[in-house]
């Protein structure tokens, strides 16, 4: 009644593995409790704002003086009027745009070029209601150096007139520079 006891197996059993717990659905629950933290927080914030805007100024009104009253510890401050740096030439990079081009063989061409303005300074700089006129000079003309003047308004608006001049040959490069810049108005 004595059965032999099977060969042991030269390797041991090949288990499939744990499953993983998926990570998904802690990143969206977590997710979702950053998001409400964030409007409840912004929501507070906001409702205390306008409820310190909205409170009428107490005022108290005593028979007899206090000699040491402290003064008022919320008084009302103005805002601080914005102050915008001076711009020079060197705050804007030119390059031109050629709109239009007409060769005529060793007579040269005729060019019509546009300016494109980037500005390299300090954008806290800029006031949104003043005009600034920026003078730039093209090279490359038959004629010498064309000096012509575009705008800048609302921070980001640029006006100015496209400018046509005759090249001396159809490799000539044509060239600008910034030359100034004056504030208009605020």
């Amino acid at each position: 009644m004595n059965q032999p006891t099977p060969p042991m197996p030269e390797q041991p059993p090949i288990l499939p593995p744990a499953p993983r717990k998926s990570r998904t659905s802690l990143i969206i629950v977590g997710s979702a409790a950053a998001v409400i933290a964030a409007i409840i927080g912004t929501g507070v914030i906001v409702v205390q704002a306008q409820d310190d805007d909205s409170k009428p100024a107490a005022s108290s009104a005593s028979s007899t003086p206090v000699e040491d009253a402290a003064p008022a510890a919320e008084e009302a401050e103005e805002p601080a009027e914005p102050t915008y740096g001076p711009l020079s030439a060197d705050d804007f990079k030119m390059t031109l745009r050629t709109t239009d081009r007409q060769c005529f063989g060793s007579a040269g061409c005729n060019v019509t070029v546009e300016p494109k303005m980037e500005f390299t300074g300090n954008f806290m700089d800029i006031d949104p209601d003043a005009i600034y006129e920026i003078t730039y000079e093209i090279r490359g003309g038959d004629s010498g150096p064309v000096i012509e003047t575009a705008e800048l308004m609302d921070e980001t608006t640029l006006n100015y007139t496209p400018t046509s001049i005759s090249t001396p040959s159809s490799s000539t490069k044509v060239t600008v520079e910034v030359t100034d810049v004056i504030t208009q108005g605020a």
